[in-house]
C-alpha cells in the first residue's frame, strides 16, 4: 500500500499546532476499526473490556520517503501493548522518522509518503477512512524539546485538546487536569499555581506538562522522541521514573541515543542503522536484556558495546 500525504505549508518542527499535539478536530472523528469505547473526561470507557490490552502496534514492510529520498527501508516489527519499546541506533538512521509514521506526524512534511502499512490493534492507521488528527489522540506524541503552548496556563495546556474536541463543564475539566497531572507526576508541584504560564516551569516540569497534555485525551500509545535529551540528570531521572509508572497503562515507544537509558526503561529494543544509500533499516529487535547481552547480529553487538563505526 502506498499513501502520499498532502503538501504542508511548513516543514515539521517540535512546535505542534493545537490539532497536531492534542488531536483536536472540528468535525466528528473517524475512529479506527475495531471501535473503541468512548472516553469521557472522567476516564469512563477508557479501559478495554477485552482480555487483550489495547495498544498493540505493528509495521509491515514500511518504507518512508521524503520526495525522492528513502529515509527508512522495509521495516517490519511488532510493538507489544503495555510495554516500553526503545528505538536505538546512530544519528540519521531513521528512528525519529519511523516513530513519526506511527501516528502519521511525518505527513506535515511536504512530499512525505509511505509504502507498506502500520497497524494499531489490527486496524490500518493508513486506511483512507482514518482521520490522522483523531489518530493522534489515540497515538499521542511527546517531542524532544518541551513545548508547552506559550500563551496558555498550566491548566489550559492540559485541557487544550479536550476544549477543541467537545463541550465539557468546569468540574469535568478540573478532574481531567488533576488526573492527568497526577499521572505525569506533576500535580504536587503545580497544584497551587495552575493559572501560571506553562513556560514558567523548569525544563523537566515542562516536559511532564507535555506528557500530561498528551494523557488528557486518553491515548492508547505514547510516542516519545528523546524526551530527556534536553534535560539535566535529575529531570531525566524523573522522566524515566514516570515512564516506568506509565507502562502498565500505555504502550510506550521511545527514541533514545542513551544506551544506559534504553537498558533501564525498556522491555524490548529495536536497533536501526543505515546502508550506503543512507536509508535506515532495522537490524534486529528483541527483549532488551537479549539485545544488550546476547544480540543475534554483530552490528548490534558492536553498537551496544561502543565499537560501532
Amino acid at each position: 500500500m502506498t499513501v502520499e500525504s498532502p503538501a504542508a505549508p511548513d516543514a515539521a518542527d517540535d512546535t505542534p499546532t493545537l490539532s497536531q499535539a492534542n488531536g483536536a478536530a472540528p468535525a466528528p472523528p473517524v475512529r479506527l476499526d475495531p471501535p473503541r469505547p468512548a472516553a469521557g473526561p472522567s476516564g469512563a470507557g477508557s479501559e478495554s473490556t477485552s482480555e487483550t490490552p489495547q495498544g498493540a502496534m505493528s509495521a509491515e514492510h514500511l518504507s518512508v520517503y521524503y520526495g525522492g529520498f528513502r529515509a527508512v527501508r522495509d521495516v517490519t516489527l511488532q510493538i507489544r501493548p503495555h510495554a516500553v519499546t526503545a528505538l536505538i541506533g546512530p544519528s540519521g538512521c531513521g528512528k525519529t522518522t519511523f516513530l513519526r509514521t506511527l501516528n502519521r506526524m511525518h505527513e506535515v512534511v511536504p512530499g512525505a509518503r509511505v509504502e507498506g502499512d502500520v497497524r494499531l490493534d489490527g486496524a490500518s492507521v493508513y486506511d483512507p477512512d482514518v482521520d490522522p488528527v483523531q489518530l493522534r489522540r489515540i497515538v499521542g506524541m511527546v517531542f524532544q524539546r518541551p513545548n508547552p503552548f506559550p500563551t496558555m496556563s498550566i491548566y489550559d495546556n492540559v485541557v487544550a485538546g479536550l476544549r477543541l474536541t467537545g463541550r465539557y463543564g468546569r468540574v469535568e475539566l478540573d478532574q481531567v487536569v488533576e488526573r492527568s497531572l497526577r499521572r505525569a507526576a506533576l500535580w504536587d508541584e503545580v497544584k497551587d499555581k495552575l493559572r501560571a504560564n506553562g513556560m514558567s516551569l523548569s525544563g523537566g516540569q515542562q516536559q511532564r506538562l507535555c506528557i500530561a497534555r498528551a494523557l488528557a485525551v486518553d491515548p492508547e500509545v505514547l510516542l516519545m522522541d528523546e524526551p530527556a535529551s534536553a534535560l539535566d540528570p535529575i529531570a531525566t531521572l524523573r522522566i524515566e521514573e514516570l515512564i516506568a509508572e506509565l507502562r502498565s497503562n500505555y504502550t510506550i515507544v521511545i527514541v533514545t541515543h542513551n544506551m544506559q537509558q534504553a537498558s533501564r526503561v525498556s522491555d524490548q529494543t529495536a536497533f536501526f542503522t543505515m546502508g550506503d544509500e543512507r536509508a535506515g533499516y532495522l537490524v534486529e529487535m528483541g527483549d532488551t536484556i537479549d539485545i544488550f547481552t546476547n544480540p543475534r547480529e554483530q552490528l548490534t553487538e558492536d553498537y551496544v558495546s561502543g565499537r560501532f563505526g
